[in-house]
């Protein structure tokens, strides 16, 4: 078996689009992403993504944003705001997983903070387990840990809530609730179409707990890098200080810019099912190993500028260029929550009023627009814990303070 490095942006956009190069990101994680949607191929991908498709749509993406996560954001922060600081890696990973609580359908019945406390436990051991083989302590011992706590989110959380749906569905069918009244979310599509894609009980789990660490993970760790590297831009162009406290766009092209810069994962992988030979003339055999160096990939001069390896939320694109570059993939595993994320790209044909901004760049304007600065006696430090490149803590403070 051989690595092949993928460097440039035809040859990668080549690979993610080849449907002879099957994932490869997460053999290490299998507990977790053994069989989720990112880690299918061929057909089974085909089925499970057209049917969870059905709820990924830029419709749906704007009755989230407009009409229910607002609440959610604000209860979430409003805390923080009252205190005036906030450890922006705890809240990151809080405010996105109640956001993609609701995204996948894990329901939180009692509304107390034990029980909101219990599944953030349960999160961060799914992290773990999707980011195993980057893990520095002992593999075996942690493996065995998420699985046992696998079994008992299933247990408080997504049985009663398949139980609900369940409910929900016979009285649909009854003609007791009106469709509008069903969950809009990954799991109640997920059971409604059984009979299409069917699932097993373990498939089920992992999907949901996927949904749930996919939505919260990525999108926090991006938050903070995108108000980190925000504060560093503003060090250097004090000028753009009134668009960081003010401007929604400029701080939704630095989510952009960020992601383009630090994407989730620095690479993406993918194994080869058969010979192929790429455009270009690279050849990959049978059983190799591509990776595809999004940081380098993402850093194209041609494309980007002679600057493209440095923060400019005021970058300047040719039509059709990406802003966040090819984080997100492409393809038949092209990330199926981009748009719910990021947004769409602001144009001459945008409003702030009809505009998809997207859920992290949602998140930054909520903390910026409170005037969120860097703690002047606390400087952040990194994760430890992992070889990515994650902040382990993050503290800032709110120059609007709220009052209590």
């Amino acid at each position: 078996m051989t690595e092949i490095v993928i460097t440039a942006p035809n040859d990668a956009r080549e690979v993610y689009r080849h449907k002879q190069l099957r994932q490869a990101l997460y053999d290490a994680g299998e507990v977790v992403m053994e069989d989720v949607v990112v880690n299918l191929h061929g057909d089974d991908h085909r089925q499970r993504r057209r049917l969870e498709n059905r709820l990924f749509r830029r419709d749906t993406f704007f009755e989230y944003e407009r009409d229910m996560f607002p609440t959610i954001i604000q209860d979430t922060v409003d805390p923080y705001l009252e205190s005036g600081e906030a450890e922006l890696v705890d809240f990151g990973h809080q405010l996105m997983m109640n956001l993609a609580a609701l995204t996948a359908g894990v329901d939180r019945p009692l509304g107390t903070y034990e029980e909101t406390s219990r599944l953030y436990d349960y999160l961060t051991t799914f992290i773990e387990g999707a980011t195993l083989g980057f893990y520095t302590g002992d593999v075996d011992a942690k493996r065995t840990e998420i699985e046992e706590k696998l079994e008992a989110f299933d247990k408080e959380f997504l049985e009663p809530g398949i139980a609900l749906r369940k409910e929900l569905l016979e009285k649909f069918e009854r003609g007791e609730i009106k469709e509008e009244e069903l969950p809009r979310d990954v799991l109640q599509v997920l059971l409604r179409n059984q009979d299409k894609v069917p699932m097993t009980r373990e498939s089920l789990r992992r999907e949901i707990a996927f949904y749930l660490l996919a939505g919260a993970h990525t999108s926090a760790t991006a938050l903070t890098r995108v108000v980190h590297n925000i504060f560093k831009w503003l060090e250097e162009h004090p000028e753009d200080q009134v668009k960081a406290y003010s401007d929604k766009v400029f701080l939704q092209k630095a989510t952009h810019e960020t992601i383009r810069l630090q994407p989730s994962s620095p690479t993406a992988a993918r194994w080869a099912l058969e010979d192929i030979e790429l455009k270009s003339g690279i050849k990959i055999a049978e059983g190799d190993k591509v990776i595809i160096d999004l940081e380098t990939v993402n850093r194209d001069k041609a494309t980007y500028g002679d600057d493209a390896e440095e923060f400019n939320p005021n970058r300047n694109l040719e039509p059709g260029v990406t802003p966040w570059g090819l984080s997100f993939g492409q393809g038949m595993h092209a990330c199926i929550g981009q748009d719910l994320a990021a947004g769409l790209v602001f144009d001459t044909d945008s409003t702030e009023e009809n505009h998809l901004f997207g859920l992290v760049p949602v998140a930054v304007q909520t903390l910026f627009l409170n005037g969120c600065k860097p703690d002047p006696d606390n400087p952040p430090e990194m994760d430890d814990s992992t070889t990515r490149p994650y902040f382990g803590k993050y503290p800032v403070v709110f120059s609007q303070i709220r009052e209590k």
